[in-house]
């Protein structure tokens, strides 16, 4: 099976590529399976759920969320009624939605998505994310009930994603952390099969401090003072992310390529 996962959709620019792009992209690819991160989708802030049905008309099989998941208000209704948004699953114990879902891709395979929250740097204590994934993989084993199993790790430090990543080896097909906004180097298979890549950046405007417009953040670094709001960058986004192809019969990757596609970033996928 080819999955595609897109970084962190940021603002209109965001929206935009994917709306103009993911489709051709698919095509191009192959992709049996495409979760986009959508959780700075509006706004930089949140996403609401017109921004989502855009982009899952756009072609998105599911969208993640993250720590600004309700940011826009109507999310608290949409993702209860929206099963194809995903939100974290260790965010808190009443939230609305869910934080684990399976899925029907292509041929009837299942694939199950999946997101955590880090706790190293963010701006709250979120629930422990190991104990949270730990329980979902056991529940949806790896080419048994799930043909294919995606963890979406929402978080700051690279040494958590990684420790996330060793820690569901071999459970999940691809392990991918978000949030940062800058796609790492590190794309890789790891030793018991699953894709890995610390960060697979954003879909914006990286002509930009990581998707916000660069006089506002400069500002705050140079005089440690704000004056204006952040506002999201508008102008060519790159298609930030990566594809994992997986076996059906054990749901690990065969291969994992990063994907980088218009704006400022080269293409290499």
């Amino acid at each position: 099976m080819r999955i595609l996962f897109l970084g962190d959709v940021m603002g209109r620019a965001g929206r935009r590529a994917i709306v103009d792009g993911l489709g051709p992209l698919r095509a191009r690819l192959g992709v049996d399976f495409a979760v986009v991160n959508a959780e700075n989708s509006s706004g930089g802030m949140g996403l609401t759920a017109a921004h989502a049905k855009l982009l899952l008309d756009a072609g998105a099989d599911v969208l993640t969320l993250g720590d600004h998941a309700f940011d826009q208000k109507d999310m608290l209704a949409a993702a209860e009624t929206e099963p194809r948004i995903i939100r974290p699953l260790n965010f808190a114990r009443e939230a609305p939605g869910r934080g684990a879902r399976v899925f029907e891709a292509t041929r009837g395979r299942k694939v199950l998505v999946t997101q955590a929250l880090g706790q190293v740097f963010m701006r709250r204590p979120f629930d422990d994310p190991f104990s949270a994934l730990d329980a979902v993989l056991k529940t949806h084993v790896l080419g048994g009930a799930v043909q294919a199993a995606v963890v979406d790790f929402h978080a700051e430090a690279t040494s958590e994603k990684m420790a996330i990543g060793h820690f569901c080896d071999g459970r999940a097909s691809l392990v991918v952390g978000t949030h940062t906004h800058v796609p790492t180097a590190d794309t890789m298979i790891l030793n018991r099969g699953t894709a890995y890549q610390s960060d697979a950046g954003m879909c914006g405007d990286y002509d930009s401090v990581i998707g916000m417009e660069k006089a506002e953040p400069m500002r705050r670094f140079l005089t440690g003072m704000a004056r204006d709001r952040f506002t999201p960058a508008e102008g060519e986004a790159t298609i930030s992310g990566l594809l994992v192809e997986t076996d059906d019969r054990t749901g690990l990757a065969r291969s994992a390529v990063p994907i980088r596609q218009g704006g400022r970033l080269a293409a290499t996928g």
